[in-house]
């Protein structure tokens, strides 16, 4: 089975607006700051392992466990709840103080291969071959890696005063994130209620 480039790019871009590494800066350095490093290797590799398990094995690995995509997709939401919390409240639900602190959660999952990109992974299969999935992961994850690595340069250009202005703003967009994650996977419509 060939690979075109087309779809590999447009594989691409799906999944980088999905991922939005860039828009999730704020969160990571707010992350950053509380454990005091952020393991931009493991973190990419655990990102790219969690998606490619769900490409290849999708919702059986979720059956296994009894788990629909819409019931992760909740719990994920609840998980992006409790960060954005704590960046708008200045409140701490998660220890950070374990070796990677907070490399794997929340930053591997929920923020990069979280409920909205495995959704994506396992859709994109009705249009694309895994070849060009997997193509697109890769290049989605050097972006994830370069973006990690980078996160000392956003915070000399912003300053702590800057930070903590993204962190807010980021903040309450991630708890309105997590509650439409919620309430699409629930089916409640807000707009037909009362």
């Amino acid at each position: 089975m060939g690979i075109d480039i087309v779809n590999v790019l447009s594989a691409f871009m799906i999944l980088f607006a999905v991922i939005d590494i860039t828009g999730s800066i704020p969160i990571i350095l707010d992350l950053k700051k509380k454990s005091g490093h952020i393991a931009a290797f493991k973190a990419t590799i655990v990102a790219f392992g969690i998606m490619l398990a769900f490409l290849f094995l999708g919702e059986r690995l979720l059956g296994v466990f009894g788990v629909d995509i819409e019931s992760f997709a909740i719990a994920g939401a609840f998980v992006m709840f409790l960060i954005g919390l704590e960046m708008v409240m200045g409140v701490e639900f998660f220890k950070y103080d374990t070796p990677g602190g907070a490399s794997i959660v929340p930053i591997a999952f929920p923020l990069i291969a979280g409920a909205g990109s495995i959704t994506s992974v396992i859709s994109l299969k009705a249009v694309y071959s895994n070849l060009e999935i997997t193509s697109a992961l890769i290049l989605n994850m050097i972006v994830v890696f370069v973006v990690l690595k980078s996160t000392h340069l956003v915070e000399k250009l912003l300053g702590e005063t800057g930070i903590y202005i993204l962190k807010k703003i980021f903040g309450v967009i991630l708890l309105a994130i997590s509650v439409k994650l919620f309430l699409d996977n629930t089916g409640i419509d807000l707009k037909n209620v009362g």
